[in-house]
């Protein structure tokens, strides 16, 4: 079955998988990700965070246990949304059970927006940059990551047996919608260039502060040999947007 955005994670055995995969302790969000992610998103003591994709919440939680003032998580998938009321229980942040495309952006209300690994499945993402330019403060600050533009090119070469060892990228210019074979289903994807998310961010009004492929650090990796493996071919793209204070376009 092929499935579409949130939908695709609503798989109650597809969302096992993935929550089993997240819990390895080389997972490459944890490694390679978010490291990146919280580098850019810098001080989150006393910020208003909307977390767009927020899966499990469990970065609200890690940015309201640093001080945050407020959280809100978007999230799509019912599975999902569960998770991140676990997650956020017994604390000030909540979550809302809508798509990121659906949701109403409410004028200059965050100091920062992030988003990870989610806008690969969104068709229209200039629309949502709009949108979340829109809800930013001036000087406010847009932090996301998407699956690298290198891995969403192409589908081919990967069967799914065993740690992947060899990468296609093609039709690399020719963007639009994928079909891609993970975690034991389908998922429609949506690939760009890493100039279109450059392009995109700047048509919208942002200045683009950080363009990162998130090198991996041997530091954080238990094992030389998946080190070594993740040396291979950039997994994320990670892109640091800023919303000009008016005063700084005078």
């Amino acid at each position: 079955m092929t499935y579409d955005g949130p939908a695709f994670y609503d798989d109650d055995t597809i969302f096992n998988t993935y929550m089993t995969s997240r819990r390895r302790s080389n997972n490459p969000n944890d490694t390679i990700e978010k490291p990146v992610i919280l580098e850019l998103a810098g001080e989150l003591t006393g910020q208003r965070i909307l977390d767009l994709g927020c899966g499990d919440a469990a970065l609200g939680r890690e940015a309201l246990t640093q001080g945050c003032q407020i959280y809100l998580g978007i999230e799509g998938s019912r599975n999902m949304v569960e998770a991140a009321q676990q997650n956020l229980a017994g604390t000030t942040g909540k979550v809302e059970h809508t798509t990121v495309e659906a949701w109403d952006y409410p004028a200059e209300t965050f100091e920062l927006v992030v988003s990870r690994l989610v806008l690969h499945y969104i068709e229209d993402v200039e629309t949502v940059f709009k949108k979340i330019y829109h809800t930013l403060v001036p000087g406010g600050r847009f932090v996301f990551s998407v699956e690298h533009p290198v891995m969403t090119s192409c589908d081919r070469g990967w069967q799914g047996n065993g740690p992947r060892q060899d990468w296609i990228v093609d039709n690399y210019f020719n963007t639009g919608r994928r079909l891609t074979s993970w975690l034991g289903g389908q998922v429609v994807k949506y690939h760009r260039t890493v100039e279109n998310y450059f392009a995109g961010l700047q048509r919208t009004g942002f200045v683009v502060e950080s363009v990162r492929e998130a090198e991996p650090q041997r530091e954080r990796f238990k094992d030389d040999n998946t080190y070594q493996r993740r040396q291979r071919i950039p997994l994320f793209l990670i892109m640091a947007g800023k919303k000009i204070a008016s005063q700084e376009c005078a």
